[in-house]
C-alpha cells in the first residue's frame, strides 16, 4: 500500500502540484482512509521526502555504476551520466518532474539532505570532467564545476520539453547534448 500511496502522489504531484493536493484526494483516489496514509507517513511532506530521496538514490547509484565501469573512457562516462538524466524522463517521468518542480516545498533540513545527494551528483560529474581534463581528453581552460552545472542545466531542463514519445529518442537527444557540451557550436 505504501507504493501504490506513493506511485498516486506522483502522479497527483505532477499533475496539480504538491501544495494543491491535499491528502484527502490522495486517499480518494486510492479509495482508502487517511489512517492508511497515516500509517505510512508522518505528513504529507515526509511523503513528498520520500518522493525525492528515492528519486536521487535512484539516480545516484545508476552513476556509480558509471563511474565504477573500468572500460570507459570519461567522455564516454559523461555521454552516460547525459544519458541517465535524459532516460529517466522516459523511465520516471513523473518522478522526475516531482523532483524538479516540488523541492522547494521542502522544510530546509529536508532540503539540506536532498542538496546534499544532489550535489554528490554533480561532483561526480566534476571530479570525471577534471579527471578527463588531466588525461587530455577534455580541454583545461574551462572551469568543471561550471561544466557540471551546464550539464545539470541542460538535462534538468529538458524535463520541461523532452518527449520520450516525440522526434528525438532519448539517446538522440543525450548524443547532441554531449556534442553540445564536448564539440561546442562552432563550425570548423
Amino acid at each position: 500500500m505504501k507504493e501504490k500511496i506513493v506511485q498516486e502522489s506522483i502522479r497527483l504531484f505532477a499533475e496539480r502540484g504538491f501544495k494543491e493536493t491535499s491528502i484527502q484526494e490522495i486517499t480518494d483516489a486510492l479509495n482508502v482512509t487517511k489512517g492508511t496514509f497515516y500509517y505510512y507517513f508522518k505528513n504529507k511532506e515526509q511523503l513528498l521526502m520520500d518522493i525525492h530521496l528515492s528519486y536521487i538514490d535512484h539516480l545516484l547509484k545508476r552513476q556509480s555504476e558509471i563511474l565504477a565501469d573500468g572500460t570507459k573512457n570519461h567522455k564516454e562516462k559523461i555521454y552516460d551520466m547525459i544519458y541517465v538524466l535524459i532516460s529517466d524522463i522516459k523511465q520516471e517521468g513523473l518522478s522526475a518532474h516531482v523532483f524538479i518542480r516540488e523541492m522547494r516545498h521542502l522544510s530546509s533540513e529536508n532540503m539540506a539532505a536532498v542538496e546534499e545527494k544532489r550535489d554528490e551528483f554533480k561532483q561526480n560529474i566534476e571530479r570525471t570532467l577534471k579527471s578527463g581534463m588531466q588525461t587530455g581528453e577534455f580541454r583545461k581552460d574551462l572551469p568543471a564545476d561550471f561544466i557540471a552545472l551546464a550539464i545539470l542545466g541542460m538535462t534538468n531542463w529538458s524535463y520541461f520539453w523532452f518527449d520520450p514519445e516525440g522526434r528525438s529518442t532519448d539517446e538522440e537527444v543525450s548524443r547532441i547534448f554531449q556534442r553540445i557540451l564536448l564539440e561546442g557550436i562552432q563550425a570548423d
